[in-house]
């Protein structure tokens, strides 16, 4: 999905638009819709290093991990040196939010199951909100399970 989302026209326009700067991105809500546990942690972090990782984008920390980066430059604007603190008013604001849902589709026939998994992404541009790129895909798993013996 990220080769899918970065070979597509958005990130050539904005680049094009901004000087050859790189669009600054940050991971917003991904929900688990599905019917089993999903540790969207996990998934976030791969999407987020996938996207560092391509040297295509800047990334920005969560809404979560800012707090705890505030609260550290707070710390140091009172126990740091003035030479070695870190200023006030300096982050990077983003300029797309990725946000998507993980659904998931049961479908049972004469005892075998399939399970549907289907990933839907959208990057949005925070100033306009406008819908710059949407990917989605879907992945079969089938399920086997052993019967019981009389």
């Amino acid at each position: 999905m990220i080769n899918d989302a970065l070979s597509r026209p958005w990130l050539r326009k904005f680049t094009g638009d901004h000087n050859g700067k790189m669009p600054v991105v940050i991971v917003g809500t991904v929900r688990n819709r599905s019917h089993e546990h999903i540790n969207v942690q996990t998934f976030v972090k791969d999407l987020e290093r996938a996207l560092i990782n391509s040297g295509e984008v800047d990334f920005v920390a969560s809404s979560e991990e800012r707090g705890e980066i505030r609260d550290e430059r707070k710390d140091q604007a009172a126990h740091s040196s003035e030479k070695t603190a870190k200023a006030e008013g300096e982050e990077t604001g983003a300029d797309f939010m990725l946000q998507g849902t993980i659904n998931s589709i049961m479908d049972k026939l004469e005892g075998k199951e399939v399970v549907f998994y289907q990933v839907n992404l959208e990057l949005v541009e925070i100033e306009t909100h406008k819908k710059a790129w949407i990917g989605e895909k879907k992945i079969k798993k089938y399920v086997e399970r052993a019967r019981m013996k009389p």
